[in-house]
């Protein structure tokens, strides 16, 4: 089994302190949050018991906000994580949004984040990662960027890749709201806005383990989870508009299903597509180092979070 996921870029001073700084205040960020979106907005959750309280638990997502992590965390798993620190969910963020400085990288370290590098292949994040999913929940956006409509993008395989690794239970997770909440470009969240998070049952993608770990096959998780985000999304706008009620949520609906079958079609991808060196833990990720690359692979396989 993997050794625990330390912070690598710490030292071990940090690390003896962490585990209990990062739950003391990870805990006491959500109850304000808590307090922002349930007591100043309108934010209403449906299907939490969807969100599955197991270690190695990948919620999968679309993406709207720079918070959006802070908001499907504490709706998951608020109140259980304060006996159980081990559900407060990873979060892989961008050094160049969460790492600006000292100050802001020692409190996205509190927040559970795993720094990620622009602008290069960075493999040692994948394998912080893999390592950190194993022992507790993670948190992933497959579009790898924030919707600036909206509406939701096309998946990127990198969250495929890190499932195919580690095989965890995938929950797929739908929201609508957060870009009136912290639209881009604003620095502070706007209150008084109308949130909802679905969190739909968990991905059957047994069918895919078994093949070879590539990037047509890590796209082929991605695009299984997106059709039944996209579904949710649906269902979220008919929800809002009052024409359905939570009484019949969309996985009772024929359609979801037809959303999962969709996603296996769609999962297919050109043959020229190069295949994806397998992403077996090494027995010592501290000696891996980040491979650079020139920029032309922005999207490939490894490029997990956002690009602004």
């Amino acid at each position: 089994m993997a050794d625990r996921y330390k912070a690598d870029h710490r030292g071990r001073v940090f690390n003896f302190f962490w585990p209990f700084t990062r739950w003391l205040l990870t805990v006491g960020t959500s109850t304000v949050g808590a307090i922002l979106f349930f007591g100043l907005s309108r934010t209403e959750i449906i299907g939490r018991r969807n969100a599955i309280r197991d270690r190695n638990t990948l919620l999968l997502s679309n993406h709207q906000s720079l918070i959006d992590s802070f908001l499907i965390g504490f709706s998951a798993y608020y109140g259980q994580a304060i006996f159980k620190p081990w559900l407060i969910p990873w979060n892989p963020a961008a050094e160049e949004n969460f790492y600006k400085n000292a100050y802001q990288g020692w409190w996205s370290d509190q927040w559970k984040c795993i720094p990620v590098a622009r602008g290069r292949r960075d493999m040692r994040a994948v394998y912080r990662m893999i390592r950190a999913l194993k022992e507790g929940t993670m948190i992933l956006f497959p579009e790898g960027t924030r919707s600036r409509t909206g509406a939701i993008g096309r998946g990127r395989p990198g969250a495929g890749l890190v499932a195919l690794a580690n095989q965890p239970q995938i929950v797929p997770v739908t929201i609508m709201g957060m870009s009136d909440v912290l639209p881009i470009g604003a620095s502070w969240p706007i209150p008084f806005q109308r949130v909802t998070i679905l969190f739909g049952p968990p991905i059957d993608y047994s069918h895919l383990v078994g093949d070879e770990r590539s990037k047509e096959t890590a796209m082929a998780v991605v695009e299984q989870v997106m059709s039944v985000i996209r579904y949710q999304y649906d269902w979220i706008k008919r929800y809002r508009n009052g024409e359905i009620g939570r009484d019949t949520p969309p996985w009772v609906e024929p359609g979801y299903a037809e959303a999962l079958r969709a996603g296996c079609q769609r999962s297919e991808l050109a043959e020229s597509s190069p295949e994806v060196e397998r992403l077996s833990l090494p027995e010592d990720s501290e000696d891996v180092e980040p491979v650079e690359f020139d920029g032309s692979d922005r999207d490939t396989e490894t490029r997990l979070i956002e690009e602004e």
